[in-house]
């Protein structure tokens, strides 16, 4: 076993088995929350439960169990890439709708980690072994620009400009409905649904979640529009255009899908359905993201484009909105 510590800045109102599981990425939430009952959790000192909330102050010492050996090793997967921009650094990829990043519960293969690890030899191993180079996510079906690192100083330096709000992200999607304001802020915190884990809402006692929007084509039943997150909260984009009945077009866990066709003449409804089945995820992509390359310091943008799935959807477009 491996005794570590780690301090709770930055957790203030984090549950205790939460923000482990946000820094030790090779043990599952149950694995963390067992640590914790049996004892190898100790915050100042003392022993604590569970859902015990950090005020942000405190120090953290754990016992880390050794991890089963097949839990511990990433197979490597010939995975097609599109790689956007290497260097010695870092590399940024256009994840494919559909490409998990990581293994996690449940899935242990089929992931942009495993691709990453078949088509390079040296990754960052900050977040540990089972998420080599993974400086940041995006959801399952959500394509476009990912940044990884080659290097841990690379990872750290990428990192503390996620953490300082200094990278810019550009998304593309197409929502729901017309838009009242051309552009706009939401600012909305967002916390995890209580009745459905894999779900996230607007809820003021959860964690800030600041999302700047530009509408690019306003249409009577679907828009496409911009997004410009500030923070990086789970399905933040998506929490946060269902909050305002502007759902992303596909999107049946935020309420954008099947269900929306309703109520239109059915001509409409035909195309709406025949578009729905046609792109089979929620219709968000990373286009941009702008960086300080962690070496040279010089300002980076890379960009992804718009994938034919999204496309297909905007060229039709007059039929739908008129």
């Amino acid at each position: 076993m491996t005794q570590e510590t780690l301090s709770a800045k930055g957790g203030k109102n984090s549950r205790l088995d939460k923000f482990l599981s946000s820094h030790l990425s090779d043990f599952s939430r149950t694995q963390i929350q067992k640590m914790i009952n049996d004892g190898l959790v100790l915050v100042n000192g003392v022993h604590f439960k569970v859902g015990y909330k950090l005020d942000g102050s405190e120090t953290i010492h754990y016992t880390l169990p050794k991890l089963e050996p097949e839990m511990n090793r990433i197979e490597p997967e010939k995975i097609p890439l599109e790689i956007l921009f290497e260097d010695d650094a870092i590399i940024a990829i256009n994840k494919s709708a559909g490409l998990v990043v990581h293994p996690g519960v449940g899935q242990k293969s089929g992931t942009l980690v495993n691709a990453l690890a078949y088509h390079f030899n040296q990754l960052s191993d900050v977040n540990g072994s089972l998420r080599p180079g993974i400086v940041h996510r995006l959801d399952q079906n959500t394509s476009g620009v990912i940044l990884v690192a080659k290097n841990n100083k690379a990872h750290a330096n990428l990192a503390a400009q996620f953490e300082q709000r200094t990278i810019q992200k550009e998304y593309v999607g197409i929502t729901w409905g017309c838009w009242k304001e051309i552009e706009g802020l939401i600012d909305d915190s967002i916390k995890r649904k209580r009745s459905d884990p894999t779900s996230y809402q607007i809820d003021e006692s959860g964690r800030q979640a600041l999302t700047h929007y530009k509408t690019v084509i306003a249409g009577s039943i679907l828009s496409e529009v911009n997004f410009f997150p500030k923070t990086g909260r789970t399905h933040q984009i998506r929490v946060h255009s269902a909050s305002i009945n502007h759902p992303i077009f596909g999107d049946e866990k935020y309420g954008g899908g099947l269900n929306k066709t309703k109520g239109f003449v059915p001509e409409i409804t035909q195309v709406l359905k025949q578009l729905l089945k046609g792109i089979s995820r929620h219709a968000l992509h990373a286009k941009r993201i702008s960086f300080r390359h962690p070496s040279t310091e010089k300002q980076v943008e890379v960009n992804a484009p718009i994938p034919g799935d999204l496309e297909k959807i905007i060229e039709a477009f007059p039929r739908i909105n008129g």
